[in-house]
């Protein structure tokens, strides 16, 4: 048997929603996981064959933390994807080098001493603008604001964030992820929001099921993880790839996932298959 950690935090001891699933896959690899939190200070992270962080949905609120402890881990085993991607992938404004190489919704960073510049100049843009943190995750504080003025901006969180068009299909269309493990696509998820809101996560109120995987999607999945690791320098294990479609029909990237996404286990317990041969794969 040889000995797996799966990294998490402390509200979430038994890992992502559906997590178990993942432990018995990696079982029947004759793979020996167990979840443990990422900042507990009596783990032996050097004798772990291998860590993979798949649930620390905190490390937006403790960035540096975060990535200094992924950056010790990287020295003392095997962590999938690795720190460096962490720390490129953690701000948000790697969406700007991406879209170097791929369609993104459009992304411009903003600060403190432009908000108010940025943001009006974002609105004259797109008409209605979204600000989110640029560390972030969840959809905590993303706003969409008509005016500088636009009540709504009071639940900003602190900066500094980046500014986006509203891409209106999120509400019709809603936001699709694609999973790719392995270099390979192996899934996809489609998300809606409920109501006039546009973030699709479940505390939100939206839903989320699997699809069969779809070519266009499929395709974006694979050139967004390909173009990841062109500008990281780095092979990336997984990725998770969200998407949406923009105003002129184009399928953009709007969230390129390679920290800790979740593999939506609850909902499609067959990713875990792909993911736990990737770790024996990674093993030998």
């Amino acid at each position: 048997m040889t000995d797996v950690l799966l990294a998490t935090f402390a509200l979430l001891p038994d890992g992502e929603p559906g997590g178990e699933t993942l432990v018995s896959a990696l079982a029947e690899r004759d793979i020996d996981a167990r979840w443990v939190c990422w900042d507990d200070p009596d783990v032996d992270w050097a004798a772990a064959d291998l860590v993979s962080v798949r649930a620390t949905w905190d490390y937006h609120r403790r960035r540096d933390e975060f990535i200094a402890w992924a950056r010790s881990v990287d020295k003392q085993t095997r962590l999938l994807n690795g720190a460096e991607v962490f720390a490129w992938n953690a701000d948000k404004a790697y969406l700007i080098e991406l879209g170097e190489h791929v369609a993104v919704v459009p992304t411009e960073l903003l600060g403190d001493h432009d908000l108010v510049t940025g943001l009006q100049a974002a609105i004259d843009r797109y008409g209605a603008a979204v600000v989110k943190a640029r560390i972030g995750a969840a959809g905590l504080g993303v706003v969409v604001a008509e005016s500088t003025d636009d009540q709504r901006l009071s639940g900003l969180t602190a900066g500094p964030w980046i500014v986006q068009p509203l891409v209106e299909s999120v509400r019709t269309e809603g936001e699709t992820s694609v999973f790719v493990i392995g270099g390979e696509v192996v899934s996809q998820v489609h998300k809606l929001p409920a109501g006039d809101e546009i973030r699709v996560h479940e505390q939100y109120g939206g839903s989320s099921g699997p699809v069969d995987v779809q070519e266009e999607y499929a395709d974006l999945a694979r050139r967004a993880t390909l173009a990841a690791e062109t500008v990281t320098g780095n092979r990336l294990d997984y990725a998770r790839v969200d998407m949406m479609r923009l105003g002129d029909g184009t399928l953009a990237v709007s969230e390129l996932e390679l920290i800790e996404p979740g593999l939506y286990l609850d909902v499609l317990p067959d990713n875990a298959r792909p993911f736990a041969d990737l770790v024996s794969r990674r093993l030998r």
